[in-house]
């Protein structure tokens, strides 16, 4: 059976709450892109409050997120001085900002948290109790990858990026 084009972005809404989860970031962020996303023009802050369900402190708050990380950007209106915002549409430089901010001071006590606690382990501290032992170093290694991972990928697009924006559009299309 077909769905209406309401619950269609519902759902849509629902999976970006979700996928903005997954990166870490509240699920009232990915909400917020994803009603702007799909939004024929720009909207105002009292218009994501109607049409995300979240508070206005909430959409005011993840707003200023999401504009720092530069996945929406205010829009001015002449005469009204209401906060009208619209999504970044460009995936390229969407993902390159989350990227970005990667190199923020959070994320790097994160990855020094998970360097120092697996230094530990493999020094022999902790011992004693030694499948739990052997656990946390397999966990901890995994997240390690992950993290180097993103350092990489990170490292990658800062440097296509000092490339021009043509020849990455021209590997892309390569890739494709």
């Amino acid at each position: 059976m077909a769905q209406d084009i309401e619950s269609i972005k519902s759902n849509f809404i629902d999976g970006m709450s979700g996928m903005s989860q997954f990166w870490g970031f509240p699920r009232g962020m990915g909400a917020l892109f994803a009603v702007l996303y799909i939004a024929p023009g720009p909207l105002s802050l009292d218009e994501l409050v109607t049409r995300s369900g979240l508070t206005k402190g909430a959409v005011s708050a993840n707003m200023r997120a999401l504009a720092r990380l530069g996945l929406v950007r205010p829009v001015a209106r002449l005469a009204d001085r209401k906060d009208y915002y619209e999504a970044e549409t460009d995936f390229y430089k969407a993902i390159r900002a989350i990227l970005k901010e990667r190199r923020n001071s959070e994320f790097d006590r994160a990855v020094s948290t998970v360097n120092e606690a697996l230094a530990e382990l493999e020094t022999g501290s902790g011992s004693g109790n030694e499948p739990e032992r052997a656990l946390l170093i397999e966990r901890l290694r995994a997240m390690q990858n992950f993290f180097d991972a993103i350092d990489s990928l990170t490292a990658a697009v800062t440097r296509l990026d000092s490339l021009g924006m043509n020849t990455v559009q021209t590997v892309l299309k390569i890739l494709k």
